[in-house]
């Protein structure tokens, strides 16, 4: 049993579309003690080569539910970019419409004191999952 008064949090991404980790995708994280308690913004990072964001700020005390805001839109961006370079007759989008449906994705989730959570987000343009890991 854990004695530490507070939770953590980890998360990593895995880009489904292109099977690797999505590196350099901005994570923000933010908590509240209570569901009618507002949000405190607590700072972030951003995923590193293996789609580790390993350096997220530590948990207040008291907090029972935490949201993290992957930035993935600028992520996509830059990946359809290096696609189209590298197959120069491909196009960068699957259609007319945006090359990301989703510009961000926010995961909410409670949580208990002592616990660690590991939110892994598997990504693609147009669709993602989440679930708790270990």
């Amino acid at each position: 049993m854990s004695t530490r008064t507070t939770a953590s949090v980890s998360t990593h991404i895995l880009d489904t579309s292109a099977g690797r980790p999505a590196g350099s995708v901005t994570v923000h994280l933010a908590a509240r003690g209570g569901r009618d308690a507002a949000w405190q913004a607590l700072g972030g990072s951003a995923t590193d080569a293996d789609g580790r964001c390993k350096d997220l700020p530590d948990l207040p005390e008291g907090t029972t539910h935490v949201r993290l805001d992957f930035a993935v839109e600028a992520y996509f961006e830059k990946s359809a970019k290096r696609q189209a370079e590298a197959q120069q007759d491909a196009p960068a989008n699957r259609d007319s419409g945006p090359g990301v449906f989703f510009p961000e994705v926010a995961v909410t989730f409670a949580v208990v004191p002592g616990e660690h959570y590991h939110v892994p987000l598997l990504l693609n343009p147009f669709g993602y999952s989440v679930y708790r890991g270990s």
